[in-house]
């Protein structure tokens, strides 16, 4: 017999408070995946400046997720139809990534992630691995503390979302409209794995040709300089790191490292976030920073 909304709620408040425990920052979701407060800023008027929380309230998304059973609890409180809850990613200490295996679109996901671990030369490691009831799987990775993995949808291959910062997974032991999400068999006990670096690598961005060149750069890289120049707020660790580690790979990364850590510092890094994510970039190619 299925559960009442009353003891889905109760049961997820559980799995949401042990989840919590082991460091994963969480949020009540419906049984339509969504988060289960609507937001107190639904009838702002249009170009009003976004909110993430700072008002105090609660019903902003994956920005309201917690790891304080005191919060937890108030949260499910005011989410009286809550059936499960959501795990928030790319938060510390986990810097959680998800790989989102689909089956809905009618697609081989799983054939498709192996097939681009044979073609990059990587290997997922045991890991967690939650089934959701349309068959898919979500394999639970672990990313670098400094750099944020965005999130996307079928960019890797038709069925392959990724889940990064700002977004959020179905926790084990939700309930949804199409029934429960449920840990894999013999994943129980394992704790996220790190993700692997080729792995990593194709989840950045890649860069972007659309900016022209703002200066003179080292002859060697050029582009990747400019990219790093381009960066905006939120994207600057993000851009300095795929652009040292494609240095790397290259064999100049040595050569770019004085051109990369002076686009760094235009763009408002200060010289120990740039010098600690290059040498995040030269470490994960196999380089010695």
């Amino acid at each position: 017999m299925a559960p009442t909304d009353r003891q889905a709620r109760t049961l997820a408040l559980a799995h949401a408070l042990s989840a919590a425990e082991r460091g994963l920052a969480v949020i009540p979701l419906s049984r339509t995946k969504l988060p289960a407060l609507r937001s107190p800023h639904r009838d702002n008027p249009a170009g009003t400046p976004p909110c993430h929380g700072e008002c105090g309230r609660f019903g902003h998304g994956v920005y309201d997720a917690s790891t304080d059973p005191a919060r937890i609890r108030a949260l499910f409180a005011a989410a009286p139809r809550a059936t499960g809850y959501g795990i928030a990613c790319g938060l510390p200490p986990h810097h959680l990534v998800g790989i989102d295996l689909d089956t809905k679109t009618g697609t081989d996901s799983a054939t498709a992630l192996r097939e681009l671990a044979l073609r990059h030369l990587f290997t997922i490691p045991p890991t967690v691995v939650v089934l959701t009831p349309s068959g898919g799987r979500h394999l639970w990775l672990t990313g670098p503390p400094d750099i944020a993995v965005p999130n996307s949808a079928s960019r890797l291959a038709p069925g392959i979302d990724i889940r990064g910062a700002g977004g959020y997974l179905v926790g084990p032991g939700s309930r949804t409209e199409h029934g429960e999400y449920t840990v894999a068999p013999g994943s129980a006990h394992l704790t996220p794995a790190p993700c692997p670096p080729s792995l990593l690598r194709l989840l950045l961005p890649p860069p972007r040709e659309d900016h022209p060149p703002h200066r003179p750069a080292h002859p060697h890289g050029q582009g990747l300089v400019h990219f790093v120049l381009a960066a905006h707020e939120g994207q600057r660790n993000t851009r300095l790191f795929w652009a040292a580690c494609r240095a790397y790979e290259n064999g100049f990364g040595q050569a770019l490292l004085a051109p990369l850590l002076d686009a760094a510092l235009n763009t408002g890094l200060t010289e120990h976030e740039a010098r600690a994510t290059i040498a995040s970039a030269a470490r994960l190619t196999g380089h010695r920073p």
